[in-house]
């Protein structure tokens, strides 16, 4: 999860990524390196596929006559042929609920990335715990207060659509909870 992205072999199959290579390339002629960083980028950063993965695919679509290189000095730039163009329009359907899929699992993952990131960034925030003291008490108050702040943060997203009287009734609760929480003890 520290990582900007993943390499995963399975994330697609090699008939999707050929797929996805076309779409790229109809869009515009690409590099192999271009089209790595382009699903990476669809994919909200989370999957990059391997060279070992498109420059494979690369080669077959070649040999298929899908797609035809250029040579630019030392790399090769790909374009779309005819015949790539007419198999990807047989196959559009496919390919867009596979790039819509891919789009929508590396937001989710992304949002996932954040909010784990934040709650051990938040849980770090309520301190090491107390020196000598018990360490499973001090995770059990850590774990007490991450699901409170849960179950809050759910609760005023409930209320995100409410009329404004009572969105005031809210943050008066919140505004006495705070001076609560903040009062000293007689």
């Amino acid at each position: 999860m520290g990582g900007p992205g993943i390499r995963a072999a399975k994330m697609l199959a090699s008939g999707d990524l050929r797929l996805i290579i076309l779409a790229l390339l109809s869009e515009k002629p690409r590099h192999g390196y271009e089209i790595i960083k382009a699903v990476e980028e669809h994919s909200s950063g989370i999957y990059s596929p391997s060279p070992g993965m498109v420059y494979p695919a690369l080669t077959y679509l070649e040999e298929l006559g899908y797609t035809a290189p250029e040579s630019e000095g030392t790399k090769k730039l790909y374009r779309i042929t005819e015949a790539g163009t007419v198999y990807l329009n047989e196959n559009r359907v496919g390919v867009e609920d596979t790039l819509d899929q891919l789009a929508r699992f590396g937001r989710k993952l992304a949002q996932f990335q954040k909010q784990f990131k934040e709650d051990n960034e938040e849980s770090d925030d309520l301190g090491p715990g107390p020196r000598g003291g018990i360490k499973s008490e001090w995770r059990q108050v850590k774990m007490e207060v991450r699901e409170l702040r849960n179950e809050l943060k759910a609760a005023l997203y409930e209320k995100l659509d409410a009329s404004p009287e009572e969105r005031k009734r809210v943050f008066a609760i919140l505004r006495r909870a705070i001076d609560e929480i903040r009062a000293k003890k007689p």
